[in-house]
């Protein structure tokens, strides 16, 4: 058994301090974390409970919602700012995991979880490049069901397993992040990285720093907006794809949209391709089956997970066409 000891931060200065310290990892819910130590993919030496920290969930003078990296993911979903002006949210994050869960995991521990994939949770008996860089990708090959078909590379094909981060993705969240050298935000789109040939790296989060909070601009297409989620079973499964989408409507044009992808890449997937097809155009069932198929023409599926390129190409015209009207 590998000793492990724990720490409570006291203070989000405490946190930064802590968390610094080579060895040492941030605990919010621990339901990825705890979960990869128990076998074996994780060994931290010290666990720094972060739970503590503020939790809030504000507006801001400009409209903005702000929303503490500490907050549970079910205070979040429950949040009436967060029922009303983005739904599509809300429903991600019911969609995403039981109630026990929702219950314990945190917004920044949910941004910053790892991949459910099979090979790279076998630490004892599949080479993984996410695990260990260099070491080759059983993936490829293996079971690929589950697997990316956008942004993938020669070194990793895990896809990003969170359902509020696709939301978020959609929605322009902007994440607040903190360290020694001071504080910064960027665009959630920018703070996960696609595998290239370092999947090891898969944020740009810099050495001891953390995220503090996440920001909700004020959006002209969240309060129309909705989550899909395509698995395997109801009860609580990783999706195969997923679509958040947002529509904002002039008549039968379309003024503005939002749409992003899970389960089909190793970060959220923005759908920027689909979306500048159909902005300006007109609110029709081919309008959006055209986008959809523009955004997965550059998809690269395996044989285990061919399937996905229709099912994904038809969730997003079917959530698209709901929004509108053009289906119940």
């Amino acid at each position: 058994m590998t000793p492990v000891s724990y720490l409570r931060a006291g203070s989000a200065a405490d946190a930064l301090r802590l968390g610094a310290v080579q060895g040492h990892r941030l605990l919010g819910g621990g339901t990825n974390l705890v979960d990869l130590m128990r076998k074996g993919v994780e060994q931290p030496g010290v666990l720094v409970d972060v739970t503590g920290l503020p939790a809030l969930i504000e507006e801001a003078a400009d409209g903005s919602i702000v929303i503490g990296a500490a907050a549970r993911n079910s205070s979040v979903a429950a949040h009436p700012l967060v029922r009303t002006r983005y739904p599509m949210l809300s429903r991600a994050i019911l969609g995403g995991a039981s109630a026990q869960i929702r219950n314990m995991a945190t917004v920044g521990g949910n941004l910053l979880q790892r991949t459910r994939c099979l090979y790279f949770a076998d630490a004892a008996g599949s080479r993984c490049n996410k695990r260990e860089p260099g070491s080759g990708c059983d993936a490829r090959g293996g079971f690929t069901r589950y697997h990316a078909i956008l942004g993938a590379s020669p070194a990793c094909i895990a896809t990003h397993p969170s359902d509020m981060a696709v939301a978020l993705a959609a929605l322009d969240a902007r994440v607040h992040l903190a360290s020694a050298e001071g504080v910064r935000t960027l665009s959630l789109l920018d703070l996960h990285r696609l595998p290239g040939d370092r999947p090891d790296l898969e944020t740009v989060l810099a050495p001891g720093e953390m995220i503090v909070a996440i920001e909700l601009p004020p959006s002209d297409v969240a309060a129309r907006s909705i989550y899909r989620k395509v698995r395997d079973r109801a009860s609580y499964a990783f999706a195969l794809v997923s679509v958040a989408a947002g529509l904002a409507l002039d008549g039968d044009r379309i003024v503005d949209v939002r749409i992003a992808l899970g389960g089909v890449a190793a970060k959220p997937w923005r759908a920027l391709r689909a979306e500048a097809t159909l902005r300006g155009g007109p609110a029709t069932a081919e309008a959006f089956a055209r986008a959809a198929e523009v955004e997965l023409a550059e998809a690269a599926p395996l044989p285990g997970n061919a399937f996905k390129v229709p099912l994904a190409t038809r969730t997003m015209a079917a959530v698209l066409a709901q929004l509108s009207g053009e289906q119940a």
